[in-house]
């Protein structure tokens, strides 16, 4: 198999780009990471009303 660039600096380097190549894909890496942590902290708080919401239906309302 040949690759491309004639060494692993050439790779990285990326024919001059390389800034712009792996810092895209670092910013990529780092939105799709939040969105999944956003996504399970979404979760937990929707998990822990529910939760508050039981609890709170057997009790009488004190208006």
């Amino acid at each position: 198999m040949n690759l491309a660039w004639q060494s692993w600096s050439d790779f990285f380097a990326m024919g001059g780009y390389g800034l712009y190549v792996w810092g895209s894909f670092a910013v990529t890496a780092l939105v799709m990471l939040g969105e999944v942590w956003a996504l399970r902290a979404s979760r937990r708080a929707l998990a822990r009303d529910d939760r508050n919401d039981l609890s709170l239906e057997g009790t009488p309302d004190e208006t």
